[in-house]
Parts: structure tokens; sequence; C-alpha cells
């Protein structure tokens, strides 16, 4: 930042007003990189301009890319914390601390609005009455806790609709063991059934005590009418949760619930771990770690204010304390008190044990955070020193931090395919991965398909935010000289200057080689580049291939359709968008196939009759 840049900010900030308000950091393309919220806009904005030899090295590099800023004045500071979340979720700045790839993260949802509620895993939340439970941490306890459900309540496995399919099909052999209610036979009534649902929902907030109560209550209601498969079932289910309770780590008593926050900041690396006690017991955990290009500060709320109140945003249940392991000044510990509250409309208490049993719990969650620190930073350092050799090898200004790599595929003259994977920072980062069907092309033609997708991809640098506004460090191809050349031309074309390289299998299909237009670069002395370039060549050719079968499935489930009387290449397609596979198609009423555009009655008897010998 030049000194003329510097002090036209000093004196943009010493102009604002003592009110809150949100600022918004903006680089030299106007694109925004940072966002925050004070109760004095003129205190806080000054600050970052008059910064200190010892102030925070993430600071000092968020700053020192700030051209601009602008404001927008508030009320109060709540409703500057209001819209500081709003603003952070439109334009995803760089050095704010996201709840990384939130929409990403499972939840497990009742559909508590129907008759007959259903457990599913989904990744969208939707205003539609269900009850959603997380964000967890992976599929795999979003998975585990379902099968728990599932096996402990008696809940349908199957795809059936309910009370619609009730008496239209026999039970299956979940019920002959014991491990379904079997609505399908009108075995539970439609009562007991959503009773069963609220006690799986309790247990998803925690309430394994309350859980039980129902259960009990329910069971002694079945004994006493002489219900006692009913009976045996709850008290089965009973037992399930008592040994659900002894299997997880207790660290409280059976009525505790609470939520444990822990930061640990250093000079290269914040992490953040999270601990959700439920019934005494910690029900799930996650973490979130960020790299040397994150903000942060002193004062730990600066950026957790915002992280937090996303957080309790996104989650259906929100216990009654939230405990922290870091210090908040009062003014904003009372905000985010408010704000959560608010959120939950009851009264969450969210603070900082100064002692005994919770502070403990805070050290230990806050020790989980500095571990993950340290495994970050010794995974980032050995993927630096990758990075770093690959730049001296091939010659490069600086180290790649985002490579992108690009592949083509086909099937004859269709089905043209190219792939782009991206690695960022020596990891690959699978949400920018982008896959082009190739338009402007007869035949089979890989240098003229490469051209096509590497022009298209570079007409979105002006994107002002996605993926694609992401000018790559590097560019590799799955490819040699000539594929490099063609590429190199576009970019004169377009005025560009990217480093573009080829990567050259040899006959045992491993990476031979790294090669310009007109010289090879071996590789094969530096084991790490090696690898990392075989594993980058082996990705984009999977992923490529990959959606190269899917685009050929889909031709050949069309073409399969179109042998059938009056179903032509639209209705063939429609049919496939609404069911996905011609299993599905098969399996299908003629009263369902009609209710995809087009098809009628007629049509639906003859899609069936022509399926009848499909495998």
């Amino acid at each position: 930042m030049t000194d003329t840049r510097l002090e036209y900010l000093r004196n943009k900030a010493a102009a604002l007003p003592y009110r809150p308000g949100v600022y918004i950091m903006k680089d030299k393309s106007g694109k925004v990189i940072y966002v925050g919220k004070s109760r004095a806009l003129k205190d806080r904005v000054s600050q970052y301009f008059h910064l200190s030899s010892d102030a925070n090295i993430k600071t000092i590099r968020m700053v020192s890319q700030v051209n601009d800023f602008e404001t927008i004045l508030c009320d109060t500071e709540m409703e500057a914390l209001a819209l500081e979340n709003t603003k952070i979720k439109q334009y995803n700045p760089k050095y704010n601390i996201l709840l990384k790839d939130a929409k990403s993260y499972p939840y497990i949802k009742l559909t508590m609005n129907e008759e007959y509620p259903r457990v599913i895993m989904t990744r969208k939340r939707a205003l539609d009455g269900a009850k959603y439970f997380g964000p967890y941490s992976g599929t795999s306890i979003v998975y585990s806790v379902i099968g728990t459900l599932e096996r402990i309540f008696g809940i349908p496995k199957c795809n059936h609709s309910f009370p619609k399919d009730i008496g239209k099909a026999r039970p299956c052999i979940y019920k002959q063991m014991g491990r379904c209610v079997s609505p399908c036979d009108n075995s539970i009534s439609r009562e007991d059934y959503y009773t069963m649902m609220e006690c799986a929902q309790d247990v998803l907030r925690g309430n394994i005590k309350k859980a039980t109560d129902t259960l009990t209550e329910q069971m002694l209601d079945f004994a006493e009418n002489e219900k006692f498969e009913e009976a045996a079932r709850c008290r089965d289910g009973i037992d399930a949760l008592k040994q659900l309770r002894q299997r997880q780590k207790v660290v409280g008593a059976p009525n505790d619930e609470y939520d444990i926050i822990a930061v640990y900041s250093d000079e290269l690396t914040t992490a953040i771990s999270i601990f959700y006690v439920r019934s005494g017991i910690i029900s799930d955990n996650v973490s979130f770690v960020y790299g040397t290009y994150e903000i942060s500060s002193s004062n730990s709320y600066e950026f957790m204010t915002p992280f937090i109140t996303e957080l309790y945003t996104r989650r259906e249940y929100i216990p009654k304390e939230i405990l922290l392991s870091f210090e908040y000044n009062q003014d904003e510990l009372t905000l985010v008190n408010e704000y959560i509250s608010k959120i939950a409309g009851r009264k969450i208490t969210v603070r900082t044990p100064q002692k005994g049993d919770m502070k403990k719990m805070c050290e230990m969650v806050y020790d989980n955070a500095k571990e993950q620190a340290i495994q970050y930073k010794n995974k980032t350092e050995e993927d630096s020193k990758v990075l770093v050799k690959l730049a001296e090898l091939l010659g490069l200004e600086y180290i790649p931090e985002r490579i992108e790599a690009y592949d083509i595929s086909n099937l004859g003259n269709e089905h043209i395919t190219a792939g782009m994977i991206v690695s960022e920072n020596g990891k690959l980062k699978k949400s920018d991965y982008r896959f082009f069907k190739i338009k402007n092309q007869t035949g089979v033609d890989d240098y003229s398909a490469m051209r096509e997708t590497i022009r298209r991809r570079l007409e979105h640098l002006s994107d002002s935010d996605g993926s694609f506004s992401k000018m790559p460090d590097l560019i590799l191809l799955d490819g040699g000289m000539t594929h490099v050349s063609c590429v190199k031309e576009v970019l004169e074309e377009l005025n560009i200057e990217i480093p573009v390289f080829g990567m050259v299998k040899d006959e045992h299909h491993k990476t031979r080689t790294i090669v310009t237009e007109n010289e090879e670069i071996s590789i094969a002395k530096e084991q790490s580049v090696f690898i990392f370039a075989y594993k980058l060549q082996e990705e984009v050719h999977r992923f490529t291939v990959s959606k190269m079968d899917n685009a050929k499935r889909k031709t050949l489930k069309k073409s399969y359709l179109e042998n059938i009387d009056g179903i032509g290449a639209k209705k063939a397609k429609l049919l496939i968008a609404h069911f996905k596979t011609l299993g599905a198609i098969k399996n299908a009423t003629a009263e369902e196939l009609t209710k995809v555009k087009g098809i009628s009655l007629q049509n639906a008897n003859e899609i069936i009759e022509f399926l009848k010998e499909y495998r």
C-alpha cells in the first residue's frame, strides 16, 4: 500500500461518525475482502490504518491489500451484527473466518410435518415444516445415528409412502425380525407412530431421559391393554437407549446439555473446535482450521462473533448454555447473548467458565483445537515444500497456490467432454471442479477441444464472484507439447499470462515427465513432485471419464426408451429427468408415469409393457 493510499484511507476513516455500523474492505479490483461491525465506526476503522509494529501478521496482510472501504450506518449494534452476517454471506470475504463448506455439511431431517414422519439424511435445509438436526461433522455419523434410531424405534427403512401405501404391500423381513413397526399392515396406529417419532426427536436433541420416560409410559399402557408385542418393542427400545448412553463418553450428569466452543490462534493458524454435549455425553464434535490468510486479533470476539451467530442460525436446536474457552469483553458478550437468545426464541447463556468442571471441559476442547492446528501446520508445511520444489523445477517466479489441471475424454464422435480439477495450496479443492461438454466441433480433435475448454474457462475471469473469478497460478494439461502449444495460443489471444505445462505418461500409464511446448523437464529424481503430479493427472482423468460415462449412460437410457411406441427423444428425456433410472421407470405405476409432462395413459401402458423384460 502506497503512502498516498494509506493517507487517503486514514482521512476517510477519521471522517466517520461515532455510530454503530458495518464496514466493508475492498482490494484494488473492488472485490470485498473483509466485513466487520462496530459500535463506533470511526474508532474501529481508524485502528486498521494505524497498526503498531507488533500487530498480528494476518491483520497486517489484510490491511496491506485494502484499497478502499465503504460503511453502512445502523441504529444499534444488534442491527449492525445482523447486517454483518448478511454481508458476509453475500460476499464470502477472503479474510473473514467463515463456517467452511457449510452447504455441504449433512443434517438429519425428521419430516414431522407428515402424518407418518420419516428420518432421512439431507444437505439442504428448507422452510418446509420438517425438523432439521445438525449440521453433523460427516455423513458417517449421520448414517450411524439414523441406523441407531431405526434399530431402537423400528422406524421403516423402505421407500413406501404412508398412509397412501398402507395395505398395498406385504410386510418385509424387517417386520419378521422385529426391526420395523410395520405401518404398511397397520401394525401401529398413526398416533403411536407419531409418538415414537417424537421420542426419536428427543434423542436427536440429546434428551435420552425424556425419550426413555415416554417409552416407559407407552410400554405400561400397552401392557395394561394386553398388547404384549408392542410392549416388548418399547422395552427393547428402552434397553437400547440405556446401552447407547453407556457406549458414549460420559462427561456430566444425565440432564447436562451444553456446547463448548474453543479457539486456538497463533501467527500462522486459527483452529476452532466445537463439542456438543447432550444428556451428559459428547454426541458430536467438529473442527474448523484456517491458514495464514485468515484475519486474527488479540481480541477473539473480533472474528468469532459472526462465526458463532452463523453457526447457531444453522442449527435446529440450541442448548441453554454455550461455553467459551476465550474471553469476550462484556459489551460483546451481552450482544452475543441477546442475538442467540433471539434466534432460539428463549433465554440462552453464553459464558466463559472461570473454574470447576466446566472450565476443565473448555480446556479439553481448547487442547483439541490446538492439536488440530498443529496437524494442519505439519501437513501444510509438507505441501508447501512440494510446491516450492515444483516451482523450482518449472522455473516459476512464484509458488503456484492455485493449480488447474485439464483432460479431454471422448467416446467416438459423441460425448466429447473436458474436466477441470483444482489444487489450492497443495490440496484438492473438489468444490471448484468443473465439467465442460464440448460444443463447437465435429469429429475427434483433442487439441480443438482443449482450446475451447481453456477459452470458455478464462472468459469467466471477469466474474465478480465464484471460483472462475480466480486466476490460476499454473495450468497443467493431460497431454504433450502440442497441447501446451494450443493452449498458449489461446492465452496470447486473450492477452493473459499463465504458465502452462503438459503431463506426459509412460507406457505404464504413470506420469513420465512434464513438458513445455518444446522441451521435457524430468521430475523422476524429485519423488514428492512426481507423486504430486501423478495424483493430479490421475484425478483429472478419473473426474473427466466419470462425467463422460454419466453422459453416455443418460444417452443410452434415452435411446433405449425411444424404442417404445409413442416415446420420442423429448419424452424419453423427460422420463429420465423425472425417474433418474430405468429401474425406477419400470417399477412406476401408470398413474406415476402420467405425472410426467406429455406422458399419456396410453404411453404409460406401452412403457410398462415394454419394460416388463428389462433387467
